[in-house]
């Protein structure tokens, strides 16, 4: 058991949380929620001892093992693959690289053989016959190829690395699981064999993530980091945010009598109790969600912002023919014969194993880039808008406001009060549209871009990355939005329920061409010939 008692966290003259009373049990995955900035990275950080709170204290149950995804990508580079694996049983390594370094002296003596024969029961106990099998279990799990496993660390690519701090984190059966923002670079298989794991996982697990389906998949209780306390409440994500808007619907509808919101309260309790039945660890998790009051349910503080996509124009029935397009970026053959079509209304998601490969598609769909040889013919009717990846040459200008910024796509004919209204909607308030557009966050930008977006009134988005920097209100609202959008659709994404509610088309770019599937995106994960098929084109 881990335990937190009266912990604070203060920077300088900014209280991020105080007087935190929390209990961290056996079998619960905890997942930390919080608006950017809130401090869910940081409360990590004092769970795991690599950041001293202002006041109070960690309790680690004597004898339990913490173990702590690490966010260094460079601090293992010498070593090999498997090796950094197993160091995440610390124990059990040192007992390895005695254990190796003993056995190759030239001379052997008694005092050595009294050694080795200690060291070689404690490498049973810690069951150390299986470790290195154990470590290429997760390893492969998390879509690493085997043939990498003795390579070393300076020898894979970011993202990779990334899957090795992973494993490193997972191995050993740790007694208390600690993971920041852990789907990060994994692939959607990837994603399906850690919430495996994490679900089969009968120890404690507490992550941060942006993953809303990964959230609600593991997780049986949510930390929430909001007004400067810490609460935990049962259920997934989900049942933390829809019930959290019934509370507050019931907090501020004064027109519907009390009795009759309580009711409903209550009956969604009861309703996502039921389905609790979808997780292994549902058994428990149904009887403590029977156990809630409405008292236990609290608003939360946090507030989404108003997206809508309206159209200028109806998009016709053709809209983009794409026709052997091949596409080489700096000598780096991209894209190869690529070839498909799209109609109206059609959602369609890009996905590669190669992202610069989908921002090359997505950049020839905009026409910032041409092809090579091939042709990308639009329909008509079609009216574009673009939302790149990299959206910085956009902010560029020191000096101008958020309300000019924006006043540039109204075509300058749009009064200061209509714009402050619209950045108002955006969660832009008080002196916030006088800030120069210069100065703010990933995340603030990023809705800055979705305020130009809804101005276009454009009938084809392009979105590399849509959500990237947002937290998990905007993305709520952006994947609303464009779930209800009635135009046609290019994106990527590294979120399951943003492909999952949104797409109907997804496109697989490999080195051997497009692979179309026309369907949804459980059912393309789904399909184990059609994940051979991807194989044997990514070949």
């Amino acid at each position: 058991m881990l335990t937190v008692s009266n912990v604070s966290v203060l920077f300088s003259a900014k209280k991020l949380f105080e007087n935190v009373n929390l209990r961290f049990l056996p079998g619960n995955c905890y997942g930390v929620i919080g608006a950017n900035g809130a401090g869910k990275s940081t409360f990590l950080n004092v769970l795991s001892g690599d950041f001293d709170s202002s006041s109070g204290d960690i309790i680690l149950e004597k004898g339990l093992r913490l173990s702590v995804l690490k966010q260094d990508h460079f601090q293992y580079d010498e070593n090999k693959i498997i090796d950094v694996v197993m160091m995440g049983f610390t124990e059990l390594y040192k007992i390895i690289d005695e254990r190796n370094a003993l056995y190759s002296k030239a001379e052997f003596t008694e005092e050595d053989g009294y050694r080795s024969a200690q060291l070689e029961e404690d490498f049973a106990t810690l069951n150390g016959w299986e470790a290195e099998s154990e470590a290429e279990k997760i390893l492969n799990g998390l879509s690493l190829e085997e043939r990498d496993y003795q390579k070393s660390m300076k020898e894979l690519a970011g993202g990779d690395k990334v899957k090795v701090l992973l494993a490193q984190a997972l191995f050993g059966n740790p007694d208390i699981l600690i993971l920041d923002e852990p789907t990060n670079h994994l692939d959607f298989y990837a994603i399906k064999w850690l919430e495996s794991f994490l679900i089969n996982f009968d120890k404690t697990v507490i992550v941060v993530s942006h993953d809303r389906h990964f959230l609600n998949n593991v997780c049986t209780h949510i930390v929430d980091i909001d007004r400067q306390e810490a609460k935990l409440y049962i259920g997934n994500y989900d049942f933390w945010r829809e019930s959290s808007e019934l509370a507050q619907k019931l907090l501020t509808d004064a027109n519907t009598k009390k009795e009759d919101k309580i009711k409903e309260l209550e009956a969604f309790v009861a309703r996502f109790s039921a389905n609790a039945s979808k997780s292994s660890q549902a058994t428990s998790r149904k009887k403590q969600l029977e156990k809630i009051s409405v008292d236990d349910i609290k608003p939360s503080t946090r507030k989404y912002p108003f997206i809508h996509l309206p159209l200028r124009r109806e998009i016709g029935k053709d809209v983009v023919e794409v026709e052997n397009v091949n596409k080489s970026v700096d000598g780096v053959e991209l894209l190869k014969n690529i070839s498909f079509s799209v109609s109206g209304q059609e959602k369609v998601v890009f996905l590669s194993k190669n992202e610069l490969a989908i921002t090359a598609m997505l950049d020839l769909l905009a026409g910032d880039i041409k092809p090579d040889s091939g042709e990308v013919r639009f329909g008509l009717t079609v009216e574009k808008d673009y939302f790149p990846k990299d959206y910085s040459k956009y902010f560029d200008d020191e000096t101008i406001n958020l309300v000019d910024w924006l006043r540039q796509y109204t075509g300058n004919e749009q009064t200061e009060s209509y714009v402050r209204g619209f950045l108002g909607k955006m969660l832009f308030s008080g002196d916030d549209p006088l800030k120069r557009v210069k100065i703010l966050s990933g995340g603030e930008k990023m809705r800055m871009m979705f305020s130009k977006l809804m101005l276009s009134e454009a009938n084809t988005l392009i979105l590399d990355q849509p959500t990237n920097h947002l937290d998990l209100e905007s993305i709520q609202s952006v994947n609303e939005a464009l779930t209800k959008y009635e135009g046609t659709l290019f994106f990527s994404s590294h979120d399951f329920s943003f492909i999952e509610s949104i797409a109907n088309k997804i496109i697989t770019l490999t080195p051997k061409g497009a692979h179309v599937f026309n369907g949804t995106f459980e059912e393309y994960l789904n399909d184990d010939k059609l994940k051979m098929q991807i194989e044997e084109m990514n070949k």
